[in-house]
């Protein structure tokens, strides 16, 4: 079998949870005998090299349309999909502030688009786009997918409402590569006072307000990775407000973030949404207390496991995080990430939906396309 991965392009220089996804997916199918080439969705393509396609990010369709269109092969959709309404309601500022006020949130979406092409030079490869507009295009893209690859069911449920109609789908929980570790033993002590976050640093991962939460306390809070392309001025907002016990780290090779994980006594991810939360995921195996927002999918995957916070509110965020160092770390949590929530785990689903696509497909044109290698 061979699968096209075909992604925002973006994926390398704006480094975030969907290119781990991507990348954790594709390494792993590769281990069960599937043959797997990632493309960037400006890349000029030969579809005709690939049994079956598969995209990610449905709140991008202007990098998806062309490619579906065109492709004349089944594909599937990670859809990955975030609803931004709380973090556009509490913190975006500029003119996109204004502009709610004025359109909808599907024209915010649309101009959201154009205003990538205008500033980053993120071309828009499909024209259909520009006359659909933003919904009518996932819209399309989902209708025309054979199955719909959602982290969790209430991912599904909140596209599903979002575009007005059911899809088939099939959820496909994330997880982590725990091999990747198994090279970093080391008898380093946890940190009682020690808190980090690990995210890229913009509005809606929430640093902003982990800071005020955290400002003068008895925490020592690190905030690692670097800031998305487009929230420079939010870092630089972050760092004018940050006290002496706020470090911002910036990006970190994965030894040294394990050894961060493993120090660390808090890890929090105050998101005003989060599909999963990849680096919560991480710091459950590391053995850390969990601090999580409670917007999104986060309870699917964590169950009463964690302490969820609000937010939107500081005061919130500080309790949560004195609860949460306090506690002993979730051994239950840690059991269901290492046996449930892995990439091997997630290959394996992946490669059941797209047998399920391709014996669909099969059935439609009476061809047979034979067994699929798996090894372990």
């Amino acid at each position: 079998m061979k699968v096209l991965f075909i992604s925002r392009a973006t994926l390398y220089s704006g480094f975030g949870g969907d290119s781990v996804q991507i990348f954790g997916t594709a390494k792993y199918l590769k281990t069960i005998g599937v043959n797997v080439d990632i493309k960037l969705c400006n890349e000029e393509i030969d579809y005709s090299a690939y049994d079956l396609i598969h995209f990610f990010n449905i709140i991008r369709p202007a990098d998806i349309l062309i490619h579906a269109m065109q492709c004349n092969k089944p594909y599937v959709v990670s859809t990955i999909f975030l609803d931004y309404t709380a973090f556009e309601k509490e913190q975006r500022g500029g003119m996109l502030k204004w502009l709610k006020f004025f359109f909808s949130k599907d024209s915010i979406e649309y101009l959201k688009v154009i205003g990538r092409w205008i500033k980053n030079g993120e071309k828009i490869n499909s024209t259909s786009y520009l006359w659909l507009g933003h919904k009518r295009s996932m819209n399309k893209i989902a209708k025309g997918a054979t199955l719909l690859l959602p982290n969790s069911v209430s991912e599904y449920r909140r596209l599903e409402s979002y575009l007005g109609s059911p899809f088939p789908y099939t959820p496909i929980p994330n997880g982590i590569d725990l091999k990747q570790y198994d090279k970093f033993e080391s008898d380093v002590q946890k940190e009682k006072d020690l808190v980090i976050c690990v995210a890229r640093i913009e509005g809606n991962k929430n640093q902003l307000n982990l800071i005020r939460a955290l400002n003068n306390t008895e925490f020592r809070l690190k905030l690692i990775g670097k800031a998305a392309p487009n929230h420079q001025a939010y870092l630089s907002k972050c760092k004018e407000e940050a006290a002496p016990n706020i470090e911002f780290v910036g990006f970190l090779e994965l030894e040294e973030l394990t050894q961060e994980y493993k120090k660390a006594n808090v890890h929090i991810l105050p998101s005003f949404c989060e599909t999963t939360g990849l680096s919560s995921l991480e710091a459950a195996f590391h053995h850390c207390n969990l601090v999580i927002t409670k917007g999104g999918d986060t309870k699917e995957y964590f169950q009463e496991e964690v302490i969820y916070c609000d937010p939107s509110d500081p005061s919130s965020i500080l309790e949560s995080v004195r609860k949460a160092s306090n506690s002993a770390p979730s051994e239950k949590l840690y059991e269901l990430v290492k046996t449930t929530y892995t990439w091997k785990n997630a290959a394996r689903e992946t490669l059941q939906s797209y047998r399920k696509v391709l014996d669909s497909a099969s059935s439609e044109s009476g061809i047979n396309q034979g067994p699929v290698k798996e090894s372990v």
